[in-house]
Order: C-alpha cells, then sequence, then structure tokens
C-alpha cells in the first residue's frame, strides 16, 4: 500500500513537471513572437529644407551725381523715406551760376532771333539768315536745359519709398561724381533665393505645372516660421556647373517690415512623392551613418539590410532604395535579436501599424 502511494505521487509529481515545463515553453514562445509589417506604398507630400538668401525687391546705391561739397542731409540712418524724398543736397552755387548765365544767353539770342524774323519777314534778310538765328536759339535753350539738370543734380532725391541703410559719406564731406552716399531698400516685398539640386527639380517640373501656384514656408534664424507665406514666381535659366544647382525664387509680402535685405533662413518647399514607400522610423536602426532594417524571409529568419532615406517626417521615412512593399520587416524588438536568427511573428497591416503613430502625411 506504502509502495502504491508513493507510485501515485511520483506520477503526480512527473505530471506537474510536464504542465509546468509546457507552460514555460508556451510562454518563451509568446515571449518571442515579434511584430512584422511592410512598407506603405502611397501618394504623399514630404517639406523640404533648403538654405535661403532674403533679398529686397529694390536695393540700390545711390551715388552722387556732381562733385561738391555734401551742404545738407535731411534723413536718418534706417529712416523710411517716401518717393521724391530730398535725402542730400550737394553744394549748388556754381551750378546755379552755370544756370543763369545759360538763361541770360537765352534771353540775348532770343532778342537776335526775334530782329531777324522781324527782317525776315520784310524781305531785308534771307531765310537762310533766319534759320541760322533759329539754331542759335534752340543751342542756347539746350545749354539751359543742361545747366537746370546739373542744377537738379545736387538734390539727390528717393527715386522709391524704402528703408535707408547707413551713410557713407558725412555733413561738409567733399564728394565725388559717382560716390557713394548710402543704400535704399524696397521690403514692401521680398525675393528669397534658394538652390534646388537637379534630381529634386526635375522632380519638381514633373509634378507641378506651374510654379506661381507652389506656396512655400520661410523658417528664420530663430527657428520660427515668417507670418506670412511665400509663391515661387520664377527658376533661373541655368543651373551652376560646379554645385549641380538651380536658383529658385519665391516671393513673400512684408507689410510688417520685419524682412531686411541680407537676411538668411530656411525655405520649407512641400514636395510631392508618387507612389512613395513609408516606413516607421522606429523599425530602422543605424550604424555608422548609414540606415538598416531588418527583413524578415519565408522562413522567418531576420537579416539585416541597408536602406537609403529620401525624406523625414514625424516618425516615418520615406525610403528611395533598399526595400519593395512586398518586403516583411521587423517593426520592434530590434536590439532582442540577431543576423541570421529565426523568430515566430506575428504580421500587422501597414496601414494599421501608421494610423498608430503620431504623424503628419498628406
Amino acid at each position: 500500500m506504502k509502495q502504491i502511494l508513493m507510485f501515485m505521487g511520483l506520477c503526480a509529481m512527473l505530471g506537474c513537471s510536464s504542465y509546468a515545463g509546457k507552460e514555460e515553453e508556451a510562454h518563451k514562445e509568446e515571449k518571442t513572437s515579434f511584430l512584422v509589417t511592410s512598407p506603405l506604398q502611397k501618394d504623399t507630400t514630404v517639406i523640404k529644407e533648403y538654405v535661403a538668401q532674403v533679398r529686397s525687391i529694390q536695393h540700390i546705391e545711390l551715388r552722387a551725381l556732381e562733385k561738391g561739397y555734401l551742404q545738407k542731409i535731411y534723413v536718418d540712418e534706417g529712416q523710411y523715406v517716401q518717393k521724391g524724398q530730398l535725402m542730400f543736397q550737394i553744394m549748388p552755387m556754381l551750378y546755379q551760376a552755370e544756370r543763369q548765365k545759360a538763361e541770360a544767353e537765352v534771353n540775348f539770342v532770343d532778342i537776335e532771333y526775334q530782329n531777324t524774323k522781324k527782317l525776315a519777314d520784310e524781305n531785308v534778310v534771307s531765310k537762310n539768315e533766319l534759320a541760322l538765328a533759329k539754331a542759335k536759339l534752340d543751342k542756347a535753350k539746350a545749354e539751359l536745359a543742361l545747366a537746370e539738370t546739373h542744377l537738379q543734380f545736387t538734390q539727390i532725391r528717393a527715386p522709391f519709398s524704402g528703408i535707408m541703410d547707413h551713410f557713407q559719406v558725412r555733413l561738409g564731406s567733399l564728394v565725388d561724381e559717382g560716390d557713394l552716399l548710402t543704400t535704399l531698400s524696397d521690403n514692401s516685398k521680398m525675393w528669397v533665393y534658394y538652390n534646388v539640386p537637379e534630381a529634386e527639380y526635375l522632380d519638381y517640373k514633373a509634378q507641378v505645372k506651374n510654379e506661381r501656384q507652389t506656396k512655400v514656408d520661410l523658417l528664420l534664424a530663430n527657428n520660427k516660421l515668417f507670418n506670412q507665406g511665400g509663391v515661387v514666381e520664377t527658376i533661373e535659366a541655368d543651373f551652376n556647373n560646379e554645385t549641380g544647382n538651380i536658383a529658385f525664387r519665391a516671393t513673400f509680402p512684408n507689410p510688417d517690415k520685419l524682412l531686411r535685405h541680407g537676411e538668411t533662413g530656411n525655405v520649407q518647399m512641400k514636395v510631392p512623392l508618387s507612389n512613395a514607400l513609408i516606413i516607421p522610423q522606429k523599425a530602422t536602426f543605424e550604424v555608422l551613418d548609414k540606415k538598416y532594417v531588418y527583413v524578415v524571409d519565408k522562413d522567418n529568419v531576420i537579416r539585416s539590410r541597408e536602406i537609403t532615406i529620401a525624406a523625414e517626417l514625424p516618425h516615418i521615412f520615406v525610403v528611395q532604395e533598399g526595400l519593395s512593399k512586398e518586403d516583411k520587416i521587423l517593426l520592434e524588438g530590434l536590439r532582442l535579436v540577431r543576423e541570421n536568427e529565426k523568430i515566430h511573428s506575428k504580421f500587422v497591416e501597414p496601414g494599421t501599424v501608421l494610423s498608430q503613430l503620431d504623424l503628419y502625411a498628406e
């Protein structure tokens, strides 16, 4: 009887041990089950940034048109001036004297002409003599007009409304013809130039039929977006053979005059991508600045594969090379596996995976 009880106890222990082993094996199998997904192929839009230079739509140098002493300065550095406003006065006395001399010559020659005309009407002098007197009068009037022009050149007026830069001369300076006085910028609108690589230019032209419909944003140096949107207005004619880039120009309204000539920033341009392959960023890992994913084959064996990233969006990558939409990639647990290891996997639809990510993709 005692032996029977011992035998039954031994069986019970073996039974429990067998059950515990199966439970542990099942638990282990559950622990090593990894989520797998595939790239999602869809049309999307990515935002690409380009280093940009901000320029005024009009930015000119104001130079002296006549030689002389700078007699008066009517404006100040950084001041907004209106079109036609007087800015500088070069001492005009010499040019005033030349105008007075020319006026006197016109009056004198005009009297001669009137007398000659009267004599010609009475057939006292020939018509040729009258024509000569008329030519002499026209010449004198031309000399007067030239003198008045020189006198006007002593006043430097704003050719358009804009903001002045700093002075290059000071009051009382002797300036020569052509000397730089200051610069003037019309900042009502700004031209923003940025360079686009040839491949991206070709993709852009294939997607966009009218550049003037392409809207862009400007990221300022303080990492904040400019509060006005811009529009691509023109693309230059030639590529830069040294860089392989072509220049785009976008126009931004500047009602608050925040943007100034010479600023820098980054243009953000939305680039449409057709049939793009999208994967979660968490499905990738990096080795020596190169991106990799674990590809799961039909036998559930994982192998690393290098991929090339075309664009980056929040939480996702757009893959340029290295994957197809039929490939299966490891989604989670990348640090828990090894190369050529066979795993237990559970497939999750790529649309489901991406819908659970906090992303923005059009």
